[in-house]
């Protein structure tokens, strides 16, 4: 046994030495490498606390808030036990954390000080919280002593202003006592590693609590990782019910949400045959079936797309996978306007008992789509097995849908008005990305707005984890932020993120960091000088768009050419010459940036357009009384 490391006064490198020399925490307690006992700072013990869970990657600004939990993971980083990446914003942090848990299924550590930074990551934070993705948010907060106001603080006469804002997002713990640690990480363990819908976990560091000195504190209090089994319902007849219900459906739809990614292909293939249903995704959920499946009628909401709207206004059974029935999803609540009755596939039972007429099967997607298909396997039940008036109908609208796009893509440029020459519309560009990322084995991030919406409308993948589509939070500046995981992860794959001129600048930092953190990659900004999908909904309910407009010209490759090691790349206004300037970005051995001008103008030939309703602005009214008509 190590003198200094099983010694209780033993400090933060020795402790930190004897857990690398034996390969890990665990194996350290297991062997008395490192005694149960320690003597340490409240910060060290949050290090080693996050170890035991399987958090190794810090991301975030240092602050007056945090100086302590920095000279901790300056031990441990040394050590090779974490990594550490410090960022020029807690935005930029937050969305390459979620996206690392996302693509990568890595757990990370947003870290920032008190106040403004603290706020910047629990706004972020609404990307992952809407997209149902674990991270921790280790924020700095002020004194537990109470000697006055700290610098940054809420400046009221109140306690725990922080926390209470956190509160209302999820679940928040204050370490107001450091002893209290075993416990806030147990609740951050629960939320971060929640089956089905993880969530982010706030953790508030008063800066006294940090470097609290704890003697004798017990190694073996700090939780594990908890490991959770697949759930499904033990009512048998609840199955039974759902295949009654099945057989005596004439159309059905299965929509599946992000929820649905579990399933493997062959038992979802399996199911829709069993249910001869149409298969429809949400904006979030690409290539969980592939997009070649002659059941796949494509994404189906909002925005939607002929066949996807199409195959959820005719059912008249709708079984929903894996979904929070966001309004854009279901078009809010009037999507499914011929269903009468729905079965409900969610591990939130909040979820699963949204809709009236519902039976909801509450657990796991993969094991109950299981169960499920057991049930119509015991009751004979195979209607997909010959062709049905309702697949025809179907696969009718997919050929309509899958006409527009072709005739949208053929159509690479219009004169734009703004302009005053011909651009690439949107859908020819993408469309030309797409297809080079699909050879190139690259993986795309959407950003918000017009890029995103004509994005989710045109892919289609034939494998999960190629695309990627922030639409829980919409929140701009994402796609560009997001790509930095590729840098941080264990094993990285070539990102791409497809941005609007407006979502880039609210994440232009990425260009700084990309070259900080050597990070190889591609933006591709589609610019029209404009909030484009805000200025095309004014249009279509008031008739005129209104300070969604921009005039002002930006050379947005020099600006990524101001960056050492950046590479900035005119984009051409042809699909060939865009093709040459994204083969040029991806033989760079860095970032690469290609800024691409597009058509923004009333020619409904410059995007995709959109196929169902939406409870915003004037159309309020309109479909508020269909939602209620349809009574779901």
């Amino acid at each position: 046994m190590s003198t200094l490391a099983g010694s209780r006064g033993s400090g933060p490198e020795a402790r930190a030495a004897a857990i690398a020399l034996a390969g890990g925490l665990e194996a350290a307690l297991a062997s008395g490498e490192l005694g149960r006992e320690q003597d340490l700072e409240a910060a060290e013990a949050l290090v080693l606390g996050l170890l035991r869970q399987g958090v190794r990657k810090y991301l975030g600004v240092f602050g007056h808030g945090s100086t302590a939990l920095g000279e901790a993971l300056r031990a441990y980083e040394a050590a090779g036990l974490v990594r550490v990446f410090n960022l020029r914003s807690e935005i930029e942090a937050s969305h390459a954390a979620t996206a690392l848990a996302w693509q990568y299924g890595e757990t990370a550590a947003v870290f920032a000080s008190i106040g403004p930074g603290a706020l910047q990551a629990l706004a972020a934070s609404l990307a992952p919280a809407s997209n149902g993705l674990g991270l921790y948010y280790l924020l700095g907060d002020e004194t537990s002593q109470d000697e006055g106001y700290n610098m940054q603080q809420v400046p009221l006469a109140e306690q725990a202003s922080f926390l209470k804002m956190a509160s209302a997002m999820g679940a928040a713990y204050s370490l107001l006592d450091p002893w209290a640690l075993p416990a806030a990480l147990k609740r951050g363990a629960q939320a971060v590693f929640a089956p089905g819908f993880p969530a982010p976990f706030y953790l508030f560091l008063p800066m006294n609590a940090q470097a609290a000195r704890l003697e004798g504190f017990n190694l073996e209090e700090l939780p594990r990782r908890p490991e959770y089994p697949r759930l499904a319902p033990a009512d048998a007849e609840a199955f039974r019910e759902a295949a009654r219900m099945i057989a005596g459906a004439e159309r059905v739809t299965l929509k599946a949400g992000r929820g649905a990614r579990g399933i493997g292909a062959a038992a979802l293939d399996e199911l829709l045959r069993r249910a001869d249903a149409a298969y429809v995704h949400g904006p979030s959920a690409v290539g969980i079936l592939p997009g070649s499946h002659p059941r796949n009628m494509g994404v189906g909401g909002s925005k939607g797309s002929i066949s996807g709207n199409a195959a959820m206004a005719g059912a008249d059974l709708a079984i929903a996978v894996g979904a929070r029935a966001v309004c854009q999803w279901d078009c809010s609540g009037t999507a499914w306007k011929s269903a009468r009755s729905l079965i409900a596939i969610n591990a939130r039972h909040g979820d699963a008992s949204h809709y009236n007429r519902c039976l909801p099967l509450l657990g796991d997607a993969a094991a109950v789509v299981e169960r499920l298909l057991e049930a119509l396997r015991e009751a004979g039940i195979d209607k997909g097995s010959s062709p049905s008036p309702w697949m025809g109908e179907c696969r009718a609208r997919r050929a309509e849908w899958e006409a527009l796009l072709a005739s949208r893509i053929a159509q690479e440029s219009l004169p734009d008005p703004k302009y005053g020459r011909p651009l690439l519309t949107q859908p020819a560009a993408i469309a030309t990305v797409a297809a080079f990322a699909r050879e190139k084995g690259a993986v795309a991030y959407f950003d918000a707005g017009d890029v995103q919406a004509n994005g989710f409308q045109l892919l289609e993948d034939e494998v999960p984890g190629r695309v990627f589509t922030e639409t829980g939070a919409s929140y701009m500046g994402f796609a560009s932020s997001a790509i930095l995981a590729s840098a941080l992860a264990d094993a990285p794959a070539y990102p791409i993120a497809l941005s609007g001129d407006g979502s880039f600048m609210m994440g232009n930092q990425i260009l700084v960091d990309a070259a900080a953190q050597s990070l190889r990659g591609m933006i591709v900004l589609l610019d029209n000088r404009r909030m484009g999908a805000i200025s095309s909904l004014q249009l279509a309910q008031y008739g005129a768009d209104f300070r969604t407009d921009d005039a002002v010209a930006v050379d947005y490759a020099a600006m990524a050419r101001s960056v050492e090691g950046v590479l900035g790349l005119a984009g051409g206004g042809s699909a060939a010459e865009l093709r040459a300037a994204l083969e040029s970005a991806y033989a760079h051995p860095g970032l690469a940036l290609v800024h691409v001008p597009v058509y923004w103008g009333p020619d409904e030939r410059g995007g995709l357009g959109a196929y169902g309703d939406w409870n915003v602005g004037a159309w309020c009214e309109r479909v508020q009384r269909e939602k209620h008509r349809l009574g779901l």
